[in-house]
Parts: C-alpha cells; sequence; structure tokens
C-alpha cells in the first residue's frame, strides 16, 4: 500500500561523498583563470550545497555579474576536466555510504532518493561513476530554486506518493535541513559534512551511517 512506503532523502556533496578537495580545487581554478583572488577553503566549503550561481553570488557578492557568471562556467569547466581525469576516485564515497544504501535499499518500504545542489550532469556521473542505482527520485539544481527553498523535497514526495510524516531529509548543511524543515520532514544531520552538525537545529544527528537504520526503525517505529 502507498501509505506503507517511506522516502530516504539524501544529500550528496558532504553526505555521501567526499568532494571537499575537488570542490575547493575546481573553484580555485576558475577564481585563478579569470586573475581572481580565491576565496579561502572555508569560505568555499561554506557555501557547498547551494545551487552553482547563488552560491558564486553569495561567496563574492561585489563582483560583477559577468565577473560571477565566469566564474560559475570556469568551476564547471575545471570540475568537468577533474572528474573526466580522476573517475570515481574525483568524489569518494564516505565510510559505510555504499553499505547504508544497499541495507535500505533491500527494505520493501523504503525508497531511496537524492535532493542536491549538483546538475543533472554532475548527478548523472556521479551515480555512474558509483553504480549507484538505488535511487528512484532524484532532484537536481537545474530544475528547482536553490536550497534551502523546499522545492526538491516536496517534489520527490510528489513523484513517490510519500508524505512528510513518512519523508526524512538527510544532509550535513543548514542549507539541507533548513529545505527538510520548510517541507514539513523529520530532519537528520550528519556530523562528517560541510557545517557543524550540532549548529543545524535537525532533528537528528548521526555519527557514522552504521546509526542511520537503527534511527529510521526508531522515528517510524509502530
Amino acid at each position: 500500500m502507498m501509505s506503507d512506503l517511506r522516502l530516504v532523502l539524501f544529500d550528496v556533496d558532504g553526505t555521501l561523498v567526499d568532494s571537499q578537495g575537488a570542490i575547493v580545487g575546481a573553484m580555485t581554478a576558475a577564481f585563478t583563470a579569470l586573475e581572481l583572488p580565491v576565496p579561502s577553503r572555508e569560505e568555499i566549503l561554506s557555501i557547498v550545497g547551494l545551487s552553482l550561481p547563488v552560491a558564486i553570488a553569495q561567496l563574492v557578492p561585489d563582483l560583477a555579474p559577468e565577473l560571477q557568471a565566469g566564474v560559475v562556467q570556469g568551476y564547471k569547466n575545471a570540475y568537468k576536466s577533474a572528474r573526466e581525469a580522476g573517475g570515481a576516485a574525483h568524489s569518494p564515497l564516505y565510510p559505510g555510504a555504499r553499505e547504508v544504501l544497499d541495507v535500505l535499499n533491500a527494505v520493501p518500504e523504503y525508497l531511496l532518493g537524492v535532493a542536491t545542489g549538483k546538475s543533472q550532469r554532475g548527478l548523472d556521473e556521479l551515480i555512474k561513476a558509483h553504480a549507484l542505482t538505488c535511487f528512484v527520485t532524484r532532484q537536481v539544481a537545474d530544475h528547482h530554486p536553490s536550497k534551502p527553498h523546499p522545492s526538491m523535497v516536496m517534489t520527490a514526495m510528489a513523484e513517490t506518493g510519500v508524505a512528510p510524516a513518512q519523508t526524512v531529509m538527510i544532509g550535513d548543511t543548514s542549507y539541507d535541513i533548513d529545505m527538510g524543515r520548510a517541507a514539513g520532514v523529520t530532519t537528520i544531520a550528519v556530523d562528517w559534512g560541510f557545517h557543524a552538525a550540532e549548529r543545524l537545529g535537525a532533528d537528528h544527528v548521526i555519527t557514522s551511517f552504521a546509526q542511520l537504520p537503527p534511527l529510521l526503525n526508531k522515528i517510524w517505529k509502530g
């Protein structure tokens, strides 16, 4: 029955995959190519999760729009080149990620999905590189307002027919948690990502993927 289904939504960068090096590298290349001062690593990682044009505008708000657009394109080019050169190693899965996806995917009532600031092409390439075929709904930046707008989560629930009470959003940034909260779903923060988990105000915090299956059982018991 449709009412038996549970929707488990994951952010990607900083939650499922460790893309810190890839993101900082591509951003550094983009700014360097335009002979602009390169933001610090901390500044770059603080905007991960936002859609790329929004992220750049927040990172360098005083930069002329045409230069912001140049940074966006430069980032895309650099990230694509590095991804093609590095394959799956370009953005490795965090420890335990594949195992927990396999465990959750084996539960008949669970539907798995992603809500990410990545582009459609970026997500498709990542899924191909890691053979992640378990996601039945895939929400990307191309088709939605940037996080923390709830559009991605609302669309994922509409596609799967799952209600907010039976949905969780798992992420590592305030953008993920605020998005989930705005959509009325239970939020779970991971403590290994780009923002300090204790500051996110999530309903739950996990320190390893091994904690996720029992936590979901607890959330949805009865």
